[in-house]
C-alpha cells in the first residue's frame, strides 16, 4: 500500500500528501482543527495531547493511551484514533446517554469540579476513557497508574481521581480498516517503511542500513520534535507480529523486541516481582503503551531502565539480519556510550531471558520525582545466598557509566563470602573499581557512587533486617 489509512472519531481517513513523520497532534490539529488535544510538552511527558489508539491484534480488541505529540502519521496507519473531540459516538453532541454531548468520564469530572483551567483535562479524560475501555480497574490505586503520564497544572488531582472512581464510559466496538497490507508510503522526498513480516523487514534492513528504525517514538519522537530530525527513510517495527511475541518456555521467559512496557508488564512482574516497582515507574501509561523493550536497549542510553534489570536477571540479546541470527550476552551488546555491537544490516530481534533469577532479582530506582522521571542511579541485584555464603552474585547499574554495566569488582568480592555487613562493604568500596561517574543536571559524580553503594547495603538491610550504620565508607 501506499496511501496511510485509519479510523479517526469513526470515519476512515486516507493520507497520501503528508510528511509521513509528521506527527500526529500537528496534523490533528492543523489540518483537522481538531483541537481538543492540547501541545504541552511536545515530547510525551505532560499527557495533554493524549489519545486513544485502538486496534485488533489476534483476535482481541486493544485501547491503549498515547501522546499523539510523538506519534507520527505513519505509525497509525490501520489502527483506529479516538481524540476527546469524538467521545459523542453520534457526531451529533449525544452519546445516546442523555449526556448531551459529554462522556460520562467527562460528566464526572464537570461534576465533581476536576477541570480546572482545563488545559490539561482533555488529556486527562481521554487517558480515563482509554482506561476504561481497555477494562482496567477502578480502584484508586489503578487510575493513579493510569494518570502517571497526565500532569495537571493546577494540581487539583483529588477532584480528577474522585470523578474516575465514580464512573467508566461504556464500551465501544473497535472499528477497523477494511485493508492494511505492508505499507511504503512516499511523501515530501520521504520514503516510511512498514513491513508486517520479519523477513520483510531485515530484506528492508539490508537494502536500507542507514535508514532510522522506529518503534514506539519514545525517543525518536523527540528527535522530531525537538531537533528537528527529519529521516529520508524509516523503518517502522510496530506491525511486525513476530516482534511482538511473548512466551514462557521451560525456563526460559522470550520477549520480541517490539513488545511495549505495557504488554511485558504482567508477565515479567509474575517471573521477576522485585521488578514491578521499576516497571510502574518507566514514564507514564502512554510512554508503557508505546515504548518497547526492544527500542530501549537498541538506542543504548546508560540511563535506560530496562538494561539493567534484564543484565542482572542474566539476560541473551538475540541480534538478526538476512544472513541469520546472532545471540550474545545483553551486557556485551553495549560497547561505549553511543556505540553498540549491532552490524548496519541487523536490527535487535529479541530476548531470551532465564527465569531462574525469580525472586532473588531485585530493582532500586533513584530519581528526582517518583513518576516519569529518567533515572539518576538504578541497581539491579541478584544475590543467591546458600547457607550464608554468597555462591553467586550480579550486581547491574544504570546511571553510573557511559553504557549500562556490572559491577564485577564489587561481584567478585561477594562470591564466595559470607552474607554480612563486613562482605557488603567491602564490596561497596570496591565499585570505586568498577564505576568513574559523571556529574551532570540529575546528580554529581560523588552522590552517584555513594547512592549506588548504598543501593547494595540496602539491599543486605532488606533481606537480613539487621540494624547498621548506614553510612558509606570513607
Amino acid at each position: 500500500m501506499d496511501t496511510i489509512r485509519f479510523i479517526l472519531n469513526g470515519a476512515e481517513v486516507e493520507i497520501t500528501d503528508q510528511p509521513p513523520m509528521r506527527t500526529l497532534l500537528d496534523w490533528l490539529r492543523y489540518e483537522r482543527r481538531l483541537t481538543g488535544s492540547k501541545e504541552g510538552c511536545a515530547e510525551g511527558d505532560c499527557g495533554a495531547c493524549t489519545v486513544a489508539l485502538r486496534e485488533v491484534v489476534n483476535g482481541q480488541e486493544k485501547t491503549r493511551p498515547v501522546c499523539a505529540c510523538i506519534q507520527t502519521l505513519g505509525m497509525v496507519h490501520g489502527r483506529e484514533i479516538v481524540t476527546v473531540d469524538g467521545l459523542d459516538t453520534d457526531g451529533l453532541g449525544n452519546d445516546g446517554l442523555g449526556n448531551a454531548g459529554l462522556d460520562p468520564i467527562q460528566q464526572a469530572i464537570a461534576d465533581n469540579h476536576g477541570a480546572q483551567c482545563g488545559f490539561c483535562t482533555p488529556g486527562i479524560v481521554m487517558a480515563l476513557w482509554a482506561h476504561g475501555q481497555a477494562g482496567g480497574a477502578r480502584d484508586r490505586q489503578s487510575i493513579e497508574d493510569a494518570l502517571g503520564g497526565n500532569l495537571c497544572r493546577c494540581t487539583g488531582y483529588g477532584p480528577i481521581l474522585e470523578a474516575a472512581e465514580a464512573t467508566t464510559s461504556p464500551p465501544r466496538p473497535v472499528l477497523v480498516v477494511a485493508e492494511t497490507g505492508p505499507l511504503t508510503y512516499r511523501a515530501a522526498g520521504r520514503a516510511f517503511h512498514a513491513p508486517v513480516s520479519l523477513e520483510a523487514l531485515l530484506d528492508l534492513r539490508a537494502a536500507h542500513p542507514d535508514a532510522t528504525i522506529l518503534s514506539g517514538a519514545t525517543d525518536v519522537g523527540l528527535w522530531v520534535t525537538k531537533h528537528g530530525f527529519d529521516p529520508a527513510e524509516v523503518l517502522y517495527t510496530g506491525r511486525v507480529a513476530a516482534l511482538q511475541r511473548i512466551e514462557v518456555s521451560g525456563e526460559t521467559l522470550t520477549l520480541g523486541a517490539g513488545v511495549t512496557y505495557r504488554d511485558a508488564f504482567d508477565t515479567l512482574a509474575e517471573a521477576f516481582p522485585g521488578m514491578r516497582p521499576l516497571l510502574r515507574r518507566i514514564g507514564g501509561a502512554q510512554v508503557r503503551a508505546a515504548g518497547t523493550i526492544g527500542g530501549n536497549i537498541a538506542n543504548g542510553s546508560p540511563i535506560g531502565d530496562m538494561p539493567p534489570a534484564l543484565i542482572a536477571a542474566g539476560a541473551t540479546l538475540v541480534l538478526a539480519s538476512t544472513r541469520g541470527e546472532r545471540a550474545i550476552a545483553l551486557e556485551d551488546f553495549f560497547v561505549e556510550y553511543g556505540r553498540q555491537d549491532l552490524a548496519p544490516d541487523e536490527i535487535v530481534a529479541r530476548l531470551e531471558v532465564p527465569l531462574a533469577a525469580g525472586e532473588r532479582l531485585v530493582c532500586h530506582k533513584v530519581s528526582k520525582r517518583f513518576d516519569q522521571d529518567i533515572t539518576a542511579v538504578l541497581g539491579c541485584f541478584d544475590i543467591g545466598i546458600s547457607g550464608g555464603t554468597i555462591a553467586h552474585a550480579r550486581l547491574a547499574y544504570g546511571g553510573m557509566a557511559g553504557i549500562p554495566a556490572r559491577a564485577r569488582a564489587a561481584e567478585a568480592v561477594l562470591t564466595g563470602q559470607p552474607w554480612t555487613e563486613a562482605t557488603v562493604r567491602a564490596a561497596m568500596a570496591a565499585m570505586a573499581d568498577d564505576f568513574t561517574p559523571l556529574t551532570d543536571m540529575r546528580a554529581s559524580a560523588g552522590y552517584r557512587m555513594q547512592t549506588a553503594q548504598n543501593l547494595l547495603l540496602r539491599h543486605y538491610l532488606a533481606t537480613t533486617g539487621v540494624p547498621t550504620d548506614v553510612r558509606a565508607p570513607a
